[in-house]
Formats: C-alpha cells, structure tokens, sequence
C-alpha cells in the first residue's frame, strides 16, 4: 500500500494547544479528510501530564506549587503514568489511521521507540528497549539505565495520537518535579547530558520524521507550520 507522511515542524508551542490541535486532526482524519500526519515540535512552557494510568502521589510538588513555578499541569487520555514535556525536548504526535493493514497496538508502539533508537544512533548512542518499561533507554541492561525517549500513546477507532518525546537539550532538573513514568529507580537522560552536542531541534525533527516514515514505508513531506 502507498502511503504518504506529511510532517509539520511546529516549534514551541503550549501544551494545550497542541492537544486542541491534535484532537482536530484526528477526527479529520477518522473522516478521511487529511491524510497520516506528524507533528514535531517541543513545548513551552514546561507542562507535566497525568496519563490514564497515574498516580496523583508521583507529583512531588502541589499543583499550585507547581504553577507557581511555571509548569502546567494537564490530565490527558494517553496510556501511562506521569511525565513531564519542555523546552530542548522533542516532540513527536503522530495521527495515523491504523486501518486497516496497521491494527496492531504493540507494533506501532514499537516503530516510536525504534525511531528514537535511531535518534540515538545517529548520535553515536547504542540506546534499547528495556523489558519490563516502554520508551528508549541508554544503558539498557547495564548498572545505570537511564531514559532518553518515552511514549505514551491513545488510539481511538485505529486512528493514533500522542506519541513520543526524546530528550535533546531539556532541562532534566525538571524530572526531579515527579517520578518519571512512576519509575523511581531509574534516571533520565539527554543529549546534551551524555555529552552531544546536538544539531537544532528542528534537524532532530527532520531526522526522527525519516526514520517514522521509513518505518511506516510512507513517502515523507516535510512542511513547516502547524496543519
């Protein structure tokens, strides 16, 4: 089956409007009315979201503590606990019609963690899966695992949203605000703190956007700006 990929390089953007615009695209897309779409970009201001599965005691600080300190707070509809979004990060959302060849959960999680693997490698990075835990690790198997991508996805009627986040350049002190994931003995990592020095966060984009595609076997085009 032919397909194409339209990915958008948004930039900086709210965490609030980029749900608003995903949840769009999506009934467009169940619709039939845009085609598979990416959207890449990072957000700001710095946002913690509660998947459906979290736990209210994995925010170490209050909520209004949290506002005060300038990160947002959202409860979202994504599989998965707590995790945290910001500037330097990321941020993939694809809005895929898995219909009707694609029907299988695991392995569309499976191509957003393959494609921060190859992130990682095209860094110089050996990163893993990590039985046990979704996302892409570094040290996978070894005595200090640590966390360079995470997922989190929703799909309704086969049609996907949400998706992936690989630390390039983010703020990992902003970790030490929740337990990533609610994963306490583990840490996280990024790019810049393994000592890369990474290209801008839209050539990162470009990359991730290749390799999704490759996987998805669609014919990549590349726009800027939100659809």
């Amino acid at each position: 089956m032919t397909r194409t990929l339209d990915a958008h390089w948004i930039g900086a953007i709210p965490y609030g409007e980029a749900l608003a615009l995903q949840e769009r695209l999506v009934e467009a897309r169940k619709a039939g009315e845009i085609g598979d779409t990416l959207l890449l970009l990072e957000h700001a201001p710095p946002v913690i979201t509660l998947g459906r599965g979290a736990k209210e005691n994995n925010l170490l600080l209050s909520r209004p503590l949290l506002a005060a300190r300038g990160v947002e707070v959202f409860d979202t509809g994504r599989g998965g606990d707590v995790t945290y979004h910001g500037p330097g990060q990321l941020v993939g959302y694809p809005i895929l019609d898995l219909a009707p060849d694609r029907q299988d959960v695991r392995k569309y999680v499976s191509s957003l963690e393959e494609t921060m693997i190859r992130l990682a490698a095209d860094h110089g990075l050996r990163a893993e899966r990590l039985e046990g835990f979704n996302g892409t690790w570094l040290d996978a198997h070894g005595p200090r695992p640590r966390k360079i991508g995470a997922v989190g996805v929703r799909i309704s009627r086969w049609v996907t949203m949400h998706g992936f986040a690989f630390n390039v350049r983010t703020d990992l002190s902003h970790f030490a605000l929740i337990v990533p994931c609610g994963i306490s003995d583990k840490g996280v990592t990024s790019l810049d703190a393994e000592g890369i020095e990474a290209p801008t966060l839209e050539e990162v984009g470009r990359r991730a956007a290749e390799h999704f595609a490759g996987l998805h076997e669609s014919t990549l085009r590349w726009r800027d700006g939100a659809p």
